[in-house]
Protein backbone atom coordinates (compact mmCIF):
# COMPACT_ATOMS: atom_id res chain seq x y z
CA UNK A 1 0.00 0.00 0.00
CA UNK A 2 0.94 3.45 -0.67
CA UNK A 3 1.07 6.50 1.32
CA UNK A 4 -2.16 9.06 0.86
CA UNK A 5 0.52 11.94 -0.59
CA UNK A 6 1.21 9.26 -3.11
CA UNK A 7 -2.46 7.83 -3.45
CA UNK A 8 -3.21 12.05 -4.29
CA UNK A 9 -0.43 12.01 -6.81
CA UNK A 10 -1.59 9.07 -8.78
CA UNK A 11 -5.41 9.74 -8.67
CA UNK A 12 -4.46 13.33 -10.48
CA UNK A 13 -3.58 11.20 -13.50
CA UNK A 14 -6.21 8.87 -13.83
CA UNK A 15 -8.09 9.62 -16.96
CA UNK A 16 -10.10 5.81 -17.07
CA UNK A 17 -11.62 3.44 -14.42
CA UNK A 18 -11.01 -0.28 -15.01
CA UNK A 19 -13.28 -2.33 -12.45
CA UNK A 20 -13.77 -5.62 -12.22
CA UNK A 21 -17.42 -7.34 -11.74
CA UNK A 22 -17.86 -9.88 -9.29
CA UNK A 23 -16.28 -8.98 -5.29
CA UNK A 24 -15.88 -4.78 -6.67
CA UNK A 25 -19.16 -4.40 -8.23
CA UNK A 26 -21.02 -7.00 -6.54
CA UNK A 27 -20.41 -8.18 -3.44
CA UNK A 28 -19.14 -11.50 -4.88
CA UNK A 29 -22.28 -14.07 -4.52
CA UNK A 30 -24.17 -15.45 -6.96
CA UNK A 31 -27.88 -15.91 -6.73
CA UNK A 32 -29.71 -18.56 -8.77
CA UNK A 33 -33.08 -18.61 -8.68
CA UNK A 34 -35.41 -21.59 -9.23
CA UNK A 35 -35.52 -21.20 -12.87
CA UNK A 36 -32.11 -20.74 -12.94
CA UNK A 37 -31.95 -17.35 -13.60
CA UNK A 38 -28.47 -15.40 -11.75
CA UNK A 39 -29.63 -12.43 -10.18
CA UNK A 40 -26.71 -9.70 -8.91
CA UNK A 41 -26.67 -7.33 -6.66
CA UNK A 42 -25.38 -3.84 -7.72
CA UNK A 43 -24.89 -0.45 -5.27
CA UNK A 44 -26.88 2.84 -6.87
CA UNK A 45 -24.60 4.43 -4.61
CA UNK A 46 -21.80 2.86 -7.38
CA UNK A 47 -23.63 3.81 -10.24
CA UNK A 48 -24.16 6.88 -9.45
CA UNK A 49 -20.36 7.40 -9.11
CA UNK A 50 -19.68 6.03 -12.31
CA UNK A 51 -22.09 8.68 -14.24
CA UNK A 52 -20.67 11.36 -12.09
CA UNK A 53 -16.77 10.32 -13.33
CA UNK A 54 -18.12 10.32 -16.65
CA UNK A 55 -19.75 13.69 -16.62
CA UNK A 56 -16.40 14.75 -15.64
CA UNK A 57 -14.54 12.88 -18.62
CA UNK A 58 -13.26 9.98 -17.33
CA UNK A 59 -13.66 6.94 -18.99
CA UNK A 60 -15.07 3.72 -16.84
CA UNK A 61 -14.41 -0.07 -18.19
CA UNK A 62 -15.73 -3.55 -16.64
CA UNK A 63 -13.23 -6.46 -16.85
CA UNK A 64 -14.44 -9.81 -15.76
CA UNK A 65 -13.44 -13.12 -15.47
CA UNK A 66 -17.10 -14.25 -15.72
CA UNK A 67 -19.92 -13.54 -18.30
CA UNK A 68 -22.73 -12.24 -16.48
CA UNK A 69 -26.74 -11.15 -18.47
CA UNK A 70 -26.98 -9.46 -15.22
CA UNK A 71 -24.01 -7.29 -15.53
CA UNK A 72 -24.53 -6.15 -19.51
CA UNK A 73 -27.68 -5.13 -18.10
CA UNK A 74 -26.74 -2.76 -16.11
CA UNK A 75 -23.60 -1.75 -18.05
CA UNK A 76 -26.15 -1.09 -20.49
CA UNK A 77 -28.21 1.64 -17.85
CA UNK A 78 -25.00 2.93 -16.69
CA UNK A 79 -23.45 3.47 -20.38
CA UNK A 80 -20.36 2.04 -20.31
CA UNK A 81 -19.33 0.96 -23.86
CA UNK A 82 -16.12 -0.95 -22.47
CA UNK A 83 -17.24 -4.41 -21.37
CA UNK A 84 -15.15 -7.58 -21.50
CA UNK A 85 -16.83 -10.79 -20.46
CA UNK A 86 -15.25 -14.53 -19.82
CA UNK A 87 -11.74 -12.98 -19.81
CA UNK A 88 -9.42 -15.08 -17.74
CA UNK A 89 -6.31 -13.55 -18.86
CA UNK A 90 -6.97 -9.81 -18.78
CA UNK A 91 -3.79 -8.39 -19.14
CA UNK A 92 -3.67 -8.42 -22.54
CA UNK A 93 -7.51 -7.50 -22.60
CA UNK A 94 -5.62 -4.47 -20.46
CA UNK A 95 -3.30 -3.87 -23.02
CA UNK A 96 -6.13 -3.50 -26.04
CA UNK A 97 -8.28 -1.35 -23.81
CA UNK A 98 -5.42 1.10 -22.82
CA UNK A 99 -4.05 1.47 -26.32
CA UNK A 100 -7.51 1.89 -27.88
CA UNK A 101 -7.87 4.92 -25.83
CA UNK A 102 -4.49 6.19 -26.40
CA UNK A 103 -4.00 5.87 -22.61
CA UNK A 104 -0.94 5.21 -20.10
CA UNK A 105 -0.51 2.72 -17.78
CA UNK A 106 -0.30 5.94 -15.27
CA UNK A 107 -3.50 6.79 -16.28
CA UNK A 108 -5.47 3.93 -15.31
CA UNK A 109 -7.03 3.02 -11.86
CA UNK A 110 -8.21 -0.37 -11.87
CA UNK A 111 -10.52 -1.96 -9.10
CA UNK A 112 -10.12 -5.71 -8.50
CA UNK A 113 -10.14 -8.55 -6.04
CA UNK A 114 -8.81 -11.97 -6.65
CA UNK A 115 -5.92 -13.57 -7.97
CA UNK A 116 -7.16 -13.47 -11.41
CA UNK A 117 -6.67 -9.31 -11.12
CA UNK A 118 -3.41 -9.03 -10.15
CA UNK A 119 -1.49 -9.01 -13.42
CA UNK A 120 -3.57 -5.55 -13.85
CA UNK A 121 -3.24 -4.48 -10.55
CA UNK A 122 0.61 -4.23 -10.41
CA UNK A 123 0.72 -2.22 -14.19
CA UNK A 124 -1.73 0.46 -13.59
CA UNK A 125 -1.13 4.42 -12.00
CA UNK A 126 -3.42 3.60 -9.22
CA UNK A 127 -4.23 0.06 -7.52
CA UNK A 128 -7.27 -0.72 -5.53
CA UNK A 129 -8.56 -3.77 -3.53
CA UNK A 130 -12.00 -4.05 -1.55
CA UNK A 131 -11.65 -4.59 2.17
CA UNK A 132 -13.02 -7.86 1.27
CA UNK A 133 -9.94 -8.57 -1.51
CA UNK A 134 -7.80 -12.02 -0.97
CA UNK A 135 -4.49 -11.14 0.68
CA UNK A 136 -2.33 -11.17 -2.40
CA UNK A 137 -4.61 -9.07 -4.33
CA UNK A 138 -4.28 -6.41 -0.97
CA UNK A 139 -0.60 -6.54 -0.70
CA UNK A 140 -0.22 -5.76 -3.76
CA UNK A 141 -2.91 -2.97 -4.29
CA UNK A 142 -1.97 0.91 -3.88
CA UNK A 143 -5.13 0.94 -1.72
CA UNK A 144 -6.99 -1.01 0.13
CA UNK A 145 -10.71 0.36 0.70
CA UNK A 146 -12.60 1.08 3.93
CA UNK A 147 -15.80 -0.64 1.75
CA UNK A 148 -16.28 -4.01 0.73
CA UNK A 149 -17.20 -4.93 -2.60
CA UNK A 150 -20.88 -4.64 -3.58
CA UNK A 151 -21.16 -2.39 -1.00
CA UNK A 152 -20.27 1.31 -2.24
CA UNK A 153 -16.54 0.63 -2.73
CA UNK A 154 -16.43 1.91 -6.01
CA UNK A 155 -18.75 4.95 -5.06
CA UNK A 156 -15.74 4.83 -2.42
CA UNK A 157 -12.93 5.65 -5.30
CA UNK A 158 -15.02 7.59 -7.53
CA UNK A 159 -15.71 10.22 -4.74
CA UNK A 160 -11.70 10.09 -3.97
CA UNK A 161 -10.74 10.79 -7.76
CA UNK A 162 -13.28 13.44 -8.57
CA UNK A 163 -11.46 15.53 -5.86
CA UNK A 164 -9.28 15.64 -7.87
CA UNK A 165 -10.72 16.14 -11.25
CA UNK A 166 -14.42 17.41 -10.47
CA UNK A 167 -14.82 20.96 -12.30
CA UNK A 168 -14.17 24.08 -9.87
CA UNK A 169 -18.13 24.83 -9.54
CA UNK A 170 -18.56 21.23 -8.66
CA UNK A 171 -15.46 21.30 -5.54
CA UNK A 172 -17.26 24.65 -4.69
CA UNK A 173 -20.90 23.25 -4.33
CA UNK A 174 -19.04 20.20 -2.43
CA UNK A 175 -17.42 22.63 0.25
CA UNK A 176 -20.05 24.40 0.84
CA UNK A 177 -22.35 21.04 2.29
Amino acid sequence: MVGLATRRKKAREIRYLLLDVDGVLTNGMLYVNHYGVEMLGFSVHDGHGIKQLQQVGIGVGFLSGRTSAATAHRAKELAVEEVHFSVLDKLPVYEQIRASHGLTDAQICYVGDDLLDLPVIKRVGLSVAPANAIAEVKSAADWVTFTRGGEGVVREVTDFLLTFHATPSENLKKKKK
